[in-house]
């Protein structure tokens, strides 16, 4: 059975998010946080703009209306804030501890997507951020 393009793209996602704790964790040792966050702001800059240019995707930032532009920029913002929270508490707190409290970002996102978006709940995204909320609550306790 052939999986969709998103779920490979979301796994890819976990893989290398789960890879930037650990190696922010090595990093950001003996350095500002802020610091830090804005070595990785840089490298990720300019490995997008790579990529953008290596698919010839700089065209489509004149079709971007003043709504996208908005929220890309809100999105920034919020991207911003979150890494510098994330490598200050990384400074203080062991990765295995910090990343499970990061990924209430999951739940942040399912309740925005229901109240903001008007996205569908069922019992499974119910359950399912139960339990992540359960899990965080648990190893953030030790």
């Amino acid at each position: 059975m052939k999986q969709q393009a998103w779920v490979v793209f979301a796994l890819r996602s976990a893989l290398f998010a789960g890879l930037t704790a650990i190696l922010g964790k090595i990093g950001v040792t003996g350095v500002s946080s802020n610091f830090a966050t804005f070595v990785r702001t840089c490298v990720v800059l300019a490995f997008a703009a790579a990529i953008a240019g290596l698919r010839d995707e700089w065209t489509a930032a004149s079709a971007a209306t003043a709504r996208s532009w908005t929220f890309l920029i809100l999105s920034g913002l919020a991207t911003g804030t979150s890494w510098l929270c994330y490598y200050r508490a990384l400074q203080l707190a062991p990765a295995s501890l910090v990343a499970p409290i990061d990924k209430l970002s999951i739940v942040v996102a399912i309740a925005l997507g229901v109240l903001v978006l008007g996205e569908p709940v069922g019992w499974k995204l119910v359950v399912g951020g139960g339990l992540i909320v359960a899990g965080a609550l648990l190893i953030g306790s030790t």
